[in-house]
């Protein structure tokens, strides 16, 4: 029997250009700096490799990393999950500001919800970080 699917979303407006917003969301290997719970991420090819507080290591596909559309899709390849993919886009909305979307699609639902948690506390990390700096 297959697990049911689950599909989630969060989003935040930053007080902050998209390209600026970009500069720290869209790259792989500074994840750390605004997802709680990650304590380094490096990129070897098209695999990215996050470590969590705990220390696990979490092996990751990198499907998607466009600066034009501002677009990061990746896919976490551990066991624990049938299918994954999310994705993080960066969206100008014209006033100096951006609209900054996560949404993950993963197999068991349940993780799909665990994603979304820690997903919604990091872009609120990520807005109290960008919008304290200049």
């Amino acid at each position: 029997m297959t697990a049911p699917r689950g599909s989630v979303r969060r989003q935040v407006r930053i007080a902050r250009p998209p390209d600026k917003v970009w500069a720290i969301a869209g790259d792989p290997t500074r994840l750390a700096e605004w997802f709680p719970g990650i304590v380094s991420a490096t990129v070897e090819g098209t695999t990215r490799t996050i470590v969590t507080g705990s220390g696990m290591p979490m092996p990751e596909e990198i499907v998607t990393n466009d600066p034009l559309q501002r677009r990061f899709q990746y896919r976490i390849t551990a066991p624990m999950f049938q299918e994954h993919l999310s994705t993080l886009d960066v969206l100008d909305l014209e006033d100096g500001t951006s609209l900054v979307v996560y949404a993950a699609d993963a197999r068991p639902a349940t993780l799909a919800l665990v994603i979304a948690g820690a997903a919604g506390n990091a872009l609120e990390h990520l807005r109290t970080l960008m919008e304290g700096t200049d």
